[in-house]
């Protein structure tokens, strides 16, 4: 207990997702704020430690057999199975949500003029990602790539026009927090995706749409910026 209290959020989670579920409960966020301590965020979110370390234990105890363990997988398989899973659900649901938002939007903005804001959001969310997808993909991930071909192969390190890999890996977490803080700001306006009593079915469908976008987008940030990431930089130190 007294171990698991210093552990940083996001080393948890890292090391058993089903501890996510915990931490979402409380308002925790393991991805952009993962390298926080489970005291300190504890202490911030006013939370009972005691109880909380309770559920992390429960959760930690539990057969492991389903887990998947994303932190034995090479550095190249993890940024490859981000692209197949994460980034296709983003440019799947994205267009979809885009049409959702703007459709409640007209219909129901006058009575619900937070659904203006929403729209707003989620439109600079769309666009940010895309890009911000473009980069994982056409550069950093590459890279990565590279160099586990490098330590397969034994041949020699060949420094990116970037410096190291560490750059681009900086601007990719500054990018998750961006988009961390405005989800944030979209599950305040939204009352934690809870719909009005006089939405339509559209409605509940966008907002059920945008919650499950926030968790996969959660999990998407979480095993970039506290597995691949840090095992990037450890692997290019051993080929320097």
């Amino acid at each position: 207990m007294e171990n698991l209290i210093n552990e940083k959020i996001g080393n948890v989670v890292a090391k058993n997702f089903k501890t996510a579920a915990v931490f979402t409960k409380y308002g925790m966020d393991f991805c952009c704020g993962g390298q926080v301590s489970i005291e300190k965020a504890a202490e911030k979110k006013g939370i009972n430690k005691n109880q909380l370390l309770n559920e992390l234990e429960s959760v930690l105890n539990e057969s492991a057999s389903e887990q998947i363990d994303f932190n034995a997988w090479p550095t190249d398989l993890l940024a490859s199975y981000i692209v197949k899973t994460h980034h296709r659900y983003v440019r799947e649901k994205t267009p979809v949500l885009l049409a959702y938002l703007n459709k409640i939007g007209k219909v129901h903005g006058e009575r619900h003029p937070e659904l203006y804001q929403v729209n707003k959001l989620f439109e600079e969310c769309a666009l940010e990602l895309s890009h911000h997808l473009e980069k994982e993909e056409k550069i950093l991930f590459p890279y990565i790539e590279k160099m586990e071909e490098s330590k397969m192969t034994h041949d020699g390190y060949v420094q990116p026009g970037f410096g190291s890999v560490q750059n681009p890996i900086s601007m990719m977490i500054h990018e998750h927090e961006t988009e961390g803080d405005r989800f944030e700001k979209i599950a305040q306006l939204t009352n934690n995706y809870t719909a009005p009593e006089d939405a339509c079915s559209t409605y509940k469908v966008a907002f059920k749409m945008l919650k499950e976008f926030e968790q996969d987008l959660h999990k998407h940030i979480h095993l970039e910026n506290n597995i691949l990431f840090p095992k990037s930089i450890k692997l290019e130190q051993t080929l320097i």
